[in-house]
């Protein structure tokens, strides 16, 4: 029995915790669940479990972020996770050098910062370390190889439903029942694949940066780099210390400005001018300090950097050397593919060049669409909330979301706090914490 199953087991038969559970649920549940066991119907082998805390699908940040904050107020709850470790998405399909794109002070989770003997932006490593520390602190556990498949609202036991599979066990679900639901599984959940007419065709390799670790099984070699956000840039200038010719389809700015981070800058310049203001100076300083992108082949967007993230969700690439690199001449920029053919790729200037190999930034997109069975809270088209920032970490009938605001983990630390609040006063409410 793992730790999860005994301990809940315990809770059920010590009185101290039945408050906790509603008496005019309780029954209906544990019947639903007997005759779930007992369905001669079912064919796989399915389990069903009362879960008296909140369920959180996700253990990377947002989900680490909303268990402790719910801890902290005395609740306890159960994380699904579909992989085998926190932070899948950092440890498992990263590059190398990866690092934090923003200061360290601006990507903490709640109750708990950064270790100050950490850099400004920590390395991937150093990150993955903090979540791991931050997760035993607050003694969070969660359920990996489990890979939800379907969540809804059950309208006669008023409770949601949330049914799993164990990885490499399709034929084994199980079901778990609770009060609250909380998405926790991300905007980077699934890659994004181009369509790109003849890619599928490429006699060259083609990876998506989700499997690229490092450059050097591409040195000597020709490769274009499709996508021209921060993961683009960065697979970039790492190809060109391993010695390949990386090209790359592409707003730019400096990591820094003016001696501070140019996101520290723009949140403090936000306290006294509004976005649009505050984009024309950052578009200023960054003309000042890059000069004129446009004849790199870098042009800028119609909207200045603020106002496209808060627009489209696409955040401003922050210069870390890639520039350098394409003003020299090392790597070149090439306007949208036409098509490709064999190895040749023709763009849409009319040229036409041969590659080796084909990196795929393209990004991730969120999958919730893919299993939870509500359209209120969350979009079918992106599968994000469907109210802007900060009004969408709340829906109906217990379901929440964190992480999936376009806040980064600024937004996912804001949201987290209001989950545990809200939670807590409706137990307090019913005097049941």
């Amino acid at each position: 029995m793992d730790h999860w199953s005994e301990s809940e087991g315990k809770r059920v038969h010590d009185p101290i915790f039945q408050p906790r559970i509603s008496q005019n649920c309780r029954r209906p549940v544990e019947e639903f669940c007997r005759e779930r066991s007992t369905d001669a119907a079912v064919t796989r082998s399915e389990r069903c479990t009362w879960v008296p805390g909140p369920i959180i699908v996700g253990a990377g940040p947002s989900g680490l972020a909303v268990a402790a904050c719910l801890k902290e107020k005395g609740v306890d709850s159960l994380i699904l996770e579909r992989s085998n470790c926190i932070a899948s998405l950092w440890q498992l399909k990263t590059y190398d050098r990866l690092s934090l794109h923003l200061p360290r002070q601006f990507c903490e989770l709640p109750l708990m910062p950064f270790p100050a003997d950490y850099p400004i932006y920590p390395s991937k490593e150093k990150f993955v370390a903090y979540l791991e520390k931050y997760a035993a602190q607050f003694g969070i556990c969660p359920k990996y190889n489990h890979v939800v498949v379907r969540a809804e609202y059950d309208e006669k036991l008023l409770l949601w439903r949330v049914r799993s599979q164990l990885t490499g066990r399709i034929e084994e679900e199980v079901e778990y029942i609770s009060r609250w639901l909380v998405v926790a599984t991300g905007e980077n959940a699934e890659v994004v694949q181009p369509e790109i007419d003849g890619l599928k065709e490429f006699k060259g390799t083609v990876v998506h940066t989700s499997a690229y670790k490092t450059g050097c099984a591409f040195a000597g070699k020709r490769v274009l780099v499709v996508g021209c956000g921060n993961s683009g840039m960065e697979v970039c200038l790492d190809l060109c210390d391993h010695n390949a010719q990386p090209h790359i389809v592409v707003h730019i700015l400096p990591r820094e400005m003016l001696g501070q981070s140019t996101f520290g800058l723009s949140m403090w310049l936000l306290k006294w001018f509004p976005v649009h203001v505050v984009d024309r100076i950052l578009l200023l300083v960054a003309r000042t300090m890059l000069g004129d992108t446009a004849r790199l082949g870098l042009k800028r967007p119609t909207v200045g950097p603020l106002e496209l993230k808060s627009l489209s969700g696409k955040t401003p690439v922050l210069d870390v050397g890639t520039f350098a690199k394409i003003r020299s001449g090392d790597i070149k920029v090439y306007p949208g593919i036409k098509k490709i053919s064999g190895r040749q790729v023709e763009f849409l200037d009319t040229r036409s060049e041969d590659f080796d190999a084909i990196v795929l930034a393209t990004g991730y997109k969120s999958n919730v669409p893919l299993w939870l069975k509500d359209r209120e809270l969350f979009s079918d088209k992106d599968g994000l909330p469907r109210k802007a920032f900060p009004n969408g970490w709340k829906g109906e009938r217990g379901l929440y979301s964190v992480g999936l605001t376009r806040r980064g983990l600024m937004g996912t630390s804001i949201d987290a706090r209001r989950i545990a609040h809200d939670i807590e006063q409706q137990l307090s409410a019913e005097g049941k914490l």
